[in-house]
């Protein structure tokens, strides 16, 4: 292994972020995981109205769920912040990864439920044929709801302090 460039923080000669990009980065991230939930939590809520099952069921699925979408949101946030068509994007890739993320969440609590009630019935496989229904019956709802996100993405990220070209970055003329 080389030399660790600069910019990596375990770097001897790593120095904070002076324009304040990286914290901004981070910022958005975390908003965008937060908007996420929101989106995700409307989707359930829109589930819930359509199928009209128990409220119990509900929170489990969102509980299991969130996380995925969440992470989801925190790494597309800073994507959205491109032009408008790297926003189309980011909306189509959230619509789209938004029911798989939490499918796929759902899935994996339902495996390992069943390994831990043995005898059983297969969980993990009617968790996933009802959740891809159930995804498939909102999925009007997922669009907008994506739509929305990457507006509000766009309207609540920290930007970075712009820095004069005609001065350094640490303030003194060059």
């Amino acid at each position: 292994m080389g030399p660790t460039p600069p910019s990596d923080p375990w770097s001897a000669g790593w120095k904070p972020d002076p324009s304040g990009a990286r914290l901004a980065a981070i910022r958005t991230a975390q908003r965008g995981a937060l908007l996420a939930f929101v989106a995700y939590a409307v989707v359930a809520t829109a589930i819930l109205v359509d199928s009209g099952d128990d409220r119990m069921l509900l929170v489990v699925g969102l509980l299991v769920g969130a996380p995925a979408v969440m992470l989801l949101g925190a790494g597309l946030a800073n994507a959205a912040l491109g032009s408008r068509l790297d926003a189309v994007a980011v909306a189509v890739a959230f619509a789209v990864g938004m029911p798989v993320a939490s499918v796929t969440s759902l899935v994996i609590g339902g495996w390992v439920f069943d390994g831990f009630a043995a005898g059983t019935i297969d969980i993990a496989g009617s968790v996933l044929r009802r959740s891809v229904s159930e995804a498939l019956a909102v999925a009007p709802v997922v669009a907008l709801t994506s739509a929305l996100w990457v507006l509000a993405v766009r309207r609540w990220a920290v930007r970075p302090a712009r820095v004069d070209p005609q001065e350094g970055v640490d303030g003194s003329a060059e």
